[in-house]
């Protein structure tokens, strides 16, 4: 990514995590006197899809820096929440575990690196579902992920240890204590892994040994 981008790239995250209401292109440029056209953000976001690997090669230099053989990874799903907007392969219905019913948005998966007091995304994934079928129950055409959450999730780990990331224990919800996940964490990557209990733990204090 080139030192541009990355500006306009900081600069729309900061826009996006400083904003209390609805966000867009224009609001941007007007915020900025028109500085920056709207018409140059809608182009930069529209222009190509970011993935988590962008994200590695933004934040990797940041990781050397605080990287520990104690280190913990948290791995998260959530789920932005778009009532109004059109269905897609991104954008449907997802069982949300903190009210127990499902909610229609983005249903992302995150991985925090946590070492001493630093904390540093080093990988995502969105949950698209990209295939469409007939419930043979209803008859009604529905969606569904050809990769699950848990393959999301084992794909996040393989990456951050092909990066070199160096860590010791993986952090996460209950719902991801599946068999596969556990032998992926605990026999073939050597490391340990620790559930978090409940909702209200979904920020823990991530401290090293």
């Amino acid at each position: 990514m080139s030192s541009p981008d990355k500006s306009l790239l900081d600069l729309y995250a900061d826009y996006l995590i400083s904003s209390f209401g609805p966000t867009t292109a224009t609001g941007l440029s007007r915020l900025l006197d028109a500085h920056l056209s709207h018409d140059k953000i809608t182009r930069f976001l529209s222009e190509r899809t970011f993935t988590s690997a962008d994200l590695w090669r933004i934040v990797k230099p940041l990781v050397r820096q605080v990287q520990s053989e104690g280190a913990v990874l948290v791995i998260d799903d959530s789920i932005a929440h778009k009532p109004h907007t059109d269905a897609s392969e991104l954008i449907g219905w997802h069982y949300d575990h903190t009210t127990g019913t499902s909610v229609k948005g983005i249903n992302f998966l995150t991985t925090l690196y946590c070492t001493e007091d630093v904390s540093l995304p080093v990988a995502f994934a969105l949950v698209e579902k990209d295939q469409e079928f007939t419930d043979k129950k209803t008859g009604k055409l529905k969606r569904r992920a050809s990769v699950s959450k848990n393959g999301h999730y084992r794909a996040m780990l393989r990456s951050c240890v092909k990066n070199g990331v160096p860590f010791r224990y993986v952090l996460n919800d209950v719902w991801f204590a599946a068999a596969d996940n556990m032998k992926l964490i605990k026999t073939d990557l050597g490391k340990d892994f620790v559930r978090l209990r409940d909702a209200a733990q979904k920020q823990p204090e991530c401290r090293p040994e």
